[in-house]
């Protein structure tokens, strides 16, 4: 695990008790190491502080994905604003904790990252992987997914996806037609239910809407208010 985090009580403090929880913790203290770091020697899981000086956490989120780094990067910030939380991940972050933080919440949120990168059996409790069609080709509503390429179309438009979004597509698209709740999403998705306060699914699915929707063409996914979404063609 590779930990940047400016402020040196909390980095401590952190590394400490991510050390006590069984992982190898590399810790520095703004993103120019974080990257030098990253590229010397690439981690399982990133914890990155939004607010660095010099090149800050979003930066370096955005460096590592245009270079085609899907390491899961969790972010850590002061910032409380939606749209400081979007940033984040419009940078490519995967998750978010907001400070002031307790630290079973960071536990948490890297055992469900960690465990939506992780082989199957390799971690307790990682949940069962969805049914795949032999060439690992699935098509509904207009769009198409090459599961192994990890590649999307809606048509002939092929679409820009993170990580999180082309899996939450997915899962919408194998389940095309049916209401999928937010607590089954969010453990499908995340391993891990962030309860009814937390904005993350809703954000994701905003970003995949602004993706999916073409201009005079049906909207794919659909909100079923105090259940969830479901994805179909209207």
């Amino acid at each position: 695990m590779l930990l940047a985090e400016d402020d040196r009580a909390i980095r401590h403090a952190l590394e400490r008790a991510l050390t006590l929880e069984g992982y190898q913790v590399t810790a520095v203290a703004d993103g120019v190491e974080a990257l030098a770091q990253a590229h010397k020697t690439p981690p399982d899981v990133l914890v990155l502080d939004v607010m660095m000086p010099g090149i800050d956490g979003l930066q370096v989120c955005r460096v590592l994905r245009a270079e085609g780094d899907r390491t899961p990067i969790l972010m850590l910030t002061a910032l409380v604003e939606t749209q400081d939380r979007i940033a984040g991940l419009d940078a490519g972050a995967d998750d978010y904790v907001v400070k002031p933080f307790d630290v079973e919440e960071v536990f948490a949120r890297l055992r469900a990252l960690l465990r939506r990168t992780s082989p199957v059996g390799a971690l307790t409790g990682v949940p069962k992987p969805l049914p795949q069609v032999p060439d690992g080709r699935i098509e509904a509503a207009g769009l198409r997914m090459d599961v192994q390429a990890r590649r999307a179309w809606r048509g002939t438009r092929e679409l820009e996806l993170t990580r999180t979004e082309f899996e939450l597509l997915e899962l919408l698209v194998r389940n095309a037609g049916i209401v999928l709740d937010h607590s089954t999403i969010y453990d499908r998705i995340w391993g891990y239910d962030f309860g009814p306060g937390s904005k993350n699914l809703a954000v994701y699915v905003g970003y995949l809407r602004r993706k999916l929707d073409d201009p005079g063409a049906p909207q794919l996914i659909h909100t079923v208010r105090g259940v969830g979404y479901v994805l179909r063609e209207d």
